[in-house]
């Protein structure tokens, strides 16, 4: 078969990858040099812990299946297996983590409950206190800012894969034909967009107004090296309150009872941190939902996250060397992981996983292929 991928992020990659590695002749087209949306604006986290039970997590495990042996193929990538760690304080945080232990699925994630002593066994730079920490051994991590470019180096060595920057894909033009801004014409057997947060021109045009996705705006920053290891992720009890898989009475309770701070609530902020291979820290992060986004960043989520990691640590944030906003497409219904949708013939849209765009990348490729009969 012949496909043409447009879009260079995380999902697109994939979608390349798969073909690539079933026998198929690939044309990838970005109309930038290199991607720089969302794939390389996000923590680099295989988040297993916090999906949804059911669909969700059975994506994110295949994922994280698919990511640990590209990871072997391709150094490159940073793929490590890391854990994560969500240090609690206090009974109603307590009784969140507690309440995830019991479900059926706990064991899925590798979900454990520590003391503060075997959580700081794990992770020595953890000298804040706390009282206990929620484990997640099937967690890991890449490294997002050099991810898409391993892969891509991974890919040059097939004779069947091309890749083409700056080229925006202008036109549908015949089944499985596009266009692009060149005014060269790509045919192929498939064409799959991956066109990520750029929801508009091309892909409105072929879905109309009522596309069941929303974008998302988020503020990050990553720090100089630590000067010492974290050797796993790192999320706060914040965390329960954004992701699925900690719904329960007891997370009733703690929204009930024990607020979040007001910066933390009004920019709907948990905290994520992960060191990157330099020995910085990736660390975030807020939720903007309504259009139009603001054109600049706001410092007020930035002290609250020092502030947090502070705590944790017992000692001050190296220098932040980088802040920045990003945008990614998120489905409107959480309970699917991404929007598949046919739009023409011969051509399929691939948008929407949101915060799982990273994490679930591969499995959202293999099950893109599958559907289609690669």
């Amino acid at each position: 078969m012949r496909v043409t991928v447009v879009g260079a992020g995380v999902v697109g990659t994939l979608h390349a990858w798969q073909a690539v590695e079933r026998g198929h002749q690939v044309v990838q087209i970005e109309r930038e040099a290199e991607a720089r949306g969302a794939s390389v604006r996000n923590f680099g986290q295989i988040w297993v812990s916090g999906r949804a039970g059911g669909a969700e997590l059975a994506t994110a495990l295949r994922a994280r299946e698919l990511w640990e042996a590209i990871g072997a193929r391709v150094p490159g990538l940073g793929f490590r297996a890391n854990g994560s760690l969500t240090p609690v304080r206090g009974d109603l945080e307590l009784a969140v983590a507690e309440a995830a232990l019991t479900s059926p699925d706990a064991a899925d994630r590798g979900h454990k409950l520590l003391t503060p002593a075997e959580a700081r066994a794990l992770n020595p730079a953890l000298r804040g206190e706390f009282t206990a920490a929620l484990y997640c051994e099937r967690d890991a991590a890449v490294e997002p800012r050099t991810a898409q470019l391993a892969l891509r180096a991974e890919l040059l060595k097939s004779p069947n894969y091309r890749f083409l920057p700056g080229r925006e894909v202008r036109a549908v033009v015949g089944p499985a034909a596009v266009r692009d801004d060149h005014g060269d014409v790509h045919t192929a057997d498939a064409v799959i967009l991956c066109t990520g947060a750029w929801l508009g021109g091309l892909v409105r045009e072929l879905t109309g107004p009522e596309l069941p996705v929303r974008r998302v705006r988020l503020q990050m920053m990553q720090t100089d090296p630590l000067g010492e290891p974290l050797p796993t992720s790192v999320a706060d009890a914040d965390s329960f309150r954004y992701y699925p898989a900690y719904a329960s009475p007891a997370l009733d309770a703690l929204d009930a009872r024990q607020a979040q701070t007001p910066t933390a609530a009004a920019h709907r902020m948990q905290l994520l941190m992960v060191q990157r291979a330099d020995g910085g820290l990736t660390i975030g992060d807020t939720h903007a939902y309504d259009h139009p986004f603001a054109f600049d960043t706001v410092e007020e989520p930035y002290e609250h996250l020092t502030e947090v990691v502070r705590s944790l640590l017992g000692r001050p944030l190296p220098r932040i060397r980088h802040r920045w906003a990003g945008v990614y497409a998120q489905c409107v219904d959480p309970a699917r992981v991404v929007h598949r949708q046919q739009v023409a013939d011969g051509v399929w849209l691939v948008t929407g996983p949101g915060g799982r765009g990273m994490t679930c990348a591969p499995a959202i490729a293999e099950t893109t292929a599958d559907t289609l009969g690669w």
